[in-house]
């Protein structure tokens, strides 16, 4: 099993594990944070979303929570994932964004043991903005895991709405 961490939209269990994406294959262990500081923004055009979609930065000025998921190896890469969808389908691996490791600490502090995965920008632009749709999963996604700290959860809304303030009734859930 790989140990995969999920930042953005997937960090909903109902949308990575959907029958378009990981068909139920994605299993969440919890929540964790980064040991490094990074940024969280907007900065990937998918075309599989329509909009921006969200990427992390090294070197910002905060630890960045997301959801660690155990997956089958066979369906990290595209070439071994067949008949089912790659994560890196997915996520656009070699395109928008490239497979990294990452080094990740627990709620309580330990460091998350073994190799884990995740994905960042590859394909960096400015100026792009996310949808409410995207939103909405990133929003569902921190409502799944109340472990993450409320502070972080004001951070990502806060993000959201820089990029694209038009998002306030989605980021404030009047929508």
């Amino acid at each position: 099993m790989a140990l995969v961490f999920q930042y953005g939209s997937n960090m909903s269990a109902a949308r990575l594990n959907a029958g378009n994406r990981l068909n139920g294959a994605a299993h969440p262990v919890g929540v964790a944070v980064t040991e490094n500081d990074y940024e969280f923004t907007f900065d990937i055009c998918s075309k599989t979303n329509d909009c921006a979609a969200a990427d992390i930065v090294e070197g910002g000025g905060r630890r960045i929570w997301g959801v660690l998921y155990e997956i089958l190896d066979r369906l990290i890469r595209r070439d071994t994932s067949a008949p089912d969808k790659s994560l890196d389908a997915i996520e656009g691996e070699g395109t928008n964004y490239q497979r990294v490791e990452i080094h990740l600490r627990w709620p309580d502090g330990r460091c998350v043991a073994g190799c884990v995965l995740t994905y960042v920008g590859l394909a960096r632009r400015q100026g792009i903005q996310t949808s409410a749709a995207y939103a909405r999963h990133i929003v569902a996604g921190l409502a799944e895991h109340p472990a993450v700290p409320q502070d972080y959860v004001s951070y990502v809304r806060a993000r959201i709405l820089a990029n694209n303030p038009a998002l306030a009734p989605v980021v404030l859930g009047q929508q």
